[in-house]
């Protein structure tokens, strides 16, 4: 099937072309056709699938009646969850609407809000937002009252990230007659009770299982002690000459660590999290696409929002704290039908937390061993010590204990020991 065939205009259909789009995904073929037909959504799609185009181009197309209109009004909202994601969101649209006169413009934090204010009031038809922030606009005066389209993308991100309050507080706001379409990389409770809250008799759109990884990505994971792990990291990316590496930590802290020990060893890197800010994180990750940096290191703001053409790698330095984000962190590589690979580094801690992952993503992860980073096997877990030592501490004849019943498990049973086993239950008769 062609994009044309889906119906879209000539405009659109052109500018995709230049952009090197020659078939549309499956999200994109199902999706496109409902959001012309003004259906609620909720698209629940693999990330890196195509999901910004799925809403971004029938969208545009129903906004070209606007182009003529000398008093722009704001008629499309969309949320994401994170900066980054929202300022490529708006980079697509602008590339989708490079042949039609259509306005748009990002609203997030880290930039001063009077300048946004001052923006709107030129007048633009889309708007692509952070939760927060937009509902920091709409409390200041933001006139939503004519609004078509209420989009949220990566949902399930943004509810983990606590922004149910902020989207709760502006869907009461919206005109009654609006279209809705929710997209989610994953499927859990908190996303299917917002879906019924802001649906109205939705087509559900469902691309592939629930919380699973694209196949084109090969997932693996190496078992290495906690405190070898960074130069196991420098020795892959060096050993293998990979040419461009997404690294993820659980925490700044050890991102900021990781970054200065890699750079002891010579190889070109940065780093991104939420403590630098807006100017610096998307100057990095400029530097990151162009390949003037060779090692992006990244907290999971970053799982989300970097769309890098042929991304190569991504190593979990770390795992998540929460198992659903593997899923968007992997998803930064295999996009668009590429091939890539994802590695996870596993202590003695993580190689039991990986557990809760494989069942969220239906599958096992191959674990394997790197030639001269063999694990320690004398190395033993300090909370599973911790326990037991508590344990002894409460019943301090609980060791003793231990040791009798193992040295006499099999010692044959006495002679008294046989015989009060053999004697009769006393039983009284029933009336």
């Amino acid at each position: 099937m062609s994009f044309e065939k889906l119906g879209l205009i000539k405009p659109l259909l052109s500018a995709i072309a230049s952009m090197g789009y020659e078939h549309p995904t499956l999200i994109q073929k199902r999706a496109i056709p409902l959001v012309l037909a003004k259906s609620d959504i909720f698209a629940t799609a693999q990330t890196g699938t195509g999901k910004t185009a799925a809403f971004a181009l029938p969208i545009l197309q129903r906004l070209r009646k606007t182009e003529a209109n000398e008093k722009r009004l704001l008629k499309a909202v969309i949320l994401s969850p994170t900066r980054e994601l929202s300022i490529q969101i708006f980079e697509d649209l602008q590339n989708y609407a490079k042949n039609m006169k259509i306005e748009s413009a990002v609203l997030v934090g880290g930039k001063d809000i009077a300048s946004q204010q001052r923006a709107m009031k030129k007048g633009v038809d889309i708007v692509i937002a952070t939760p927060g922030r937009f509902l920091e606009h709409v409390e200041n005066g933001l006139n939503i009252e004519n609004i078509e389209f209420f989009v949220l993308d990566e949902a399930d991100r943004m509810l983990d990230m606590g922004f149910s309050k902020e989207i709760r507080k502006v869907h009461p706001l919206l005109p009654k007659r609006h279209q809705t379409l929710l997209f989610s990389a994953t499927y859990s409770d908190k996303v299917r009770k917002l879906s019924k809250l802001v649906l109205t008799k939705p087509a559900f759109i469902e691309t592939s299982k629930k919380n699973s990884t694209v196949d084109t990505i090969n997932q693996v994971a190496y078992m290495v002690d906690t405190n070898r792990k960074a130069e196991l990291l420098a020795y892959l990316i060096g050993s293998r000459n990979y040419p461009q590496v997404l690294v993820f930590t659980k925490t700044k802290a050890s991102a900021d660590t990781l970054v200065e020990e890699l750079k002891k060893d010579g190889l070109k890197c940065d780093v991104i999290h939420g403590d630098k800010t807006q100017a610096k994180r998307l100057k990095t990750l400029q530097k990151f696409k162009e390949g003037s940096v060779k090692v992006l290191v990244a907290t999971d703001i970053a799982s989300r929002g970097l769309d890098i053409e042929e991304l190569p790698y991504v190593i979990n330095y770390e795992l998540p704290s929460v198992a659903e984000d593997y899923v968007h962190r992997v998803g930064r590589t295999g996009r668009a039908g590429r091939e890539g690979e994802a590695i996870s580094l596993l202590d003695i801690y993580e190689k039991y937390d990986i557990k809760e992952i494989e069942k969220v993503i239906g599958m096992k992860i191959k674990k394997e061993v790197v030639e001269g980073f063999e694990p320690d096997p004398n190395i033993r877990r300090k909370d599973v010590d911790e326990k037991r030592l508590k344990g002894e501490h409460k019943n301090p004849h609980a060791k003793k204990e231990r040791a009798y019943n193992k040295n006499n498990a099999n010692r044959p049973a006495t002679k008294k020991q046989m015989k009060v086993s053999k004697k009769k239950r006393k039983t009284t008769k029933r009336d």
